[in-house]
């Protein structure tokens, strides 16, 4: 399946960025214009995830490997040959793993943010809180100010409410949710439930490295010590929560940067 995606940078070190979940390529964007204005090398390909923006729609019964393919049809499709250089955040990062086990000859190195290996407990998933607010959303409204006043007041940040709300389109004198948010409930207890271990304590895997958030829970002490004795080096930004890209874009960058 082929998605929904830009690019960013002309240059002839191919690059795959993948967003959260509930998110889109767009997401990404801003680290992508700066990683590629500081390594004009850079060809980067940012899609929205199956199910995600404006790509198609999930599957039945998709998973990390359903994901992890739709993606390398994209990369074929847009021209992107040979091994890559896979960066995800969150769920993209899984997906990335689930890229390195499924189809190794398309994945050059593996760059994770903020996001271990292991399954993903109900009660540290931030998505699956957001989650459950969006479904009690009514899946049509009068206006975008109607959808935000239901969000916030359900309790949602205003700015996790605006950033739920790109996903918005047009429907006759009022708006509707663009994704299946049912089918996303589906695929957020999947993939959640996915042990991604073998990916890194593998005998030969890519190179690996991982970068988390001081202040996030994603990646925990035990994992990153996992992560280390994997082979995967891990770097901490004390200060930043889950979106580390948001909350350290100078810092994920450096580390990006670095050999």
């Amino acid at each position: 399946m082929v998605l929904e995606s830009f690019q960013v940078g002309t240059g002839d070190v191919p690059t795959v960025m993948l967003h959260g979940f509930l998110g889109t390529g767009r997401n990404l964007r801003s680290l992508a214009v700066a990683w590629s204005k500081a390594d004009p090398r850079r060809r980067i390909l940012l899609p929205d995830l199956t199910g995600h923006g404006t790509s198609p729609a999930l599957p039945q019964a998709p998973d990390l490997t359903t994901l992890a393919r739709d993606v390398v049809d994209t990369l074929d499709a847009q021209g992107f040959t040979g091994a890559v250089d896979w960066v995800g955040h969150s769920l993209g990062g899984r997906v990335s793993l689930a890229a390195s086990l499924e189809a190794s000859d398309r994945v050059a190195s593996v760059a994770l943010l903020d996001i271990a290996p292991g399954p993903v407990p109900l009660d540290l998933s931030e998505s699956g809180y957001v989650l459950d607010i969006l479904l009690k959303a009514p899946p049509r409204a009068d206006s975008r100010k109607e959808l935000r006043a239901n969000l916030t007041g359900n309790g949602l940040s205003e700015s996790l409410s605006d950033w739920l709300l790109m996903n918005l389109t047009p429907d006759g004198d009022g708006v509707r949710w663009r994704f299946d948010r049912d089918a996303l409930q589906r695929l957020h207890r999947r993939v959640n439930g996915e042990d991604l271990w073998p990916a890194v304590e593998r005998p030969v895997h890519p190179p690996l490295r991982c970068i988390r958030g001081g202040r996030s829970r994603y990646v925990s002490e035990e994992s990153a010590r996992r992560l280390e004795e994997g082979g995967c080096p891990v770097a901490l930004i004390p200060d930043a929560g889950h979106f580390v890209h948001v909350d350290g874009p100078q810092a994920v960058l450096a580390w990006l940067m670095a050999p």
